[in-house]
């Protein structure tokens, strides 16, 4: 295991290449507490198909020795699906100003190593590039007692707000899916982070 994985950072169609190694990604990493998250394959290689398909969408990789061990996403929030847009648009927030992170996964013998701001600033230096002053993501709602929460678990609150994002009580959305204890799917709410960034100088 190396200490400094590889970032590489990859755009549009381009995209399309690394969808496989993505969809194991997402399936290994969202299977832990809080998303809870009981993937398949297929769905995931066709959600990911998504990225493919503006030429703004962005990934970036990191990986040990070529092998995909994390990565992060990100798109124009205007190509985003009806329950992503839903919250900016009550909030009366231009859709066209904002950047959408996706997911950011990363295996759990790389974590601590700064990935995650790296991750973070790559996205946001692609979204300022390409014009947008908002980026913003989600994160799922879970009760602090929730019974498969690993003991001592805290979550990433503190990380978003020293890097400037800043939690939307309001901003509230649902996405379903199939915890590793649930017969069938669920809703579960997703709530927003924003960052605003101030644009340059004339």
């Amino acid at each position: 295991m190396s200490n400094n994985p590889e970032i590489k950072v990859i755009y549009g169609e381009h995209i399309k290449a690394c969808i496989p190694a993505l969809a194991a990604l997402r399936t290994t990493v969202f299977r832990e507490f809080p998303y809870l998250y009981e993937g398949s394959d297929a769905y995931e290689r066709s959600y990911l198909r998504t990225y493919t398909r503006s030429d703004q969408s962005v990934v970036v990789l990191a990986l040990d020795n070529q092998k995909v061990i994390g990565a992060a996403t990100g798109m124009p929030l205007s190509e985003e699906t009806p329950e992503v847009k839903a919250p900016f648009i009550q909030k009366g927030l231009p859709l066209d100003e904002v950047f959408y992170f996706g997911e950011s996964v990363l295996l759990k013998s790389y974590r601590g190593l700064g990935i995650g701001k790296t991750f973070m600033r790559e996205r946001e230096q692609h979204a300022l590039q390409k014009g947008y002053s908002i980026t913003a993501f989600c994160g799922v709602v879970r009760p602090a007692n929730h019974p498969r929460a690993p003991k001592n678990y805290r979550p990433l609150n503190s990380f978003w707000e020293k890097i400037g994002y800043h939690k939307q009580p309001d901003m509230i959305t649902t996405f379903e899916w199939k915890d590793l204890d649930e017969n069938s799917p669920s809703s579960k709410e997703m709530v927003f982070w924003i960052k605003r960034h101030p644009l340059p100088a004339p």
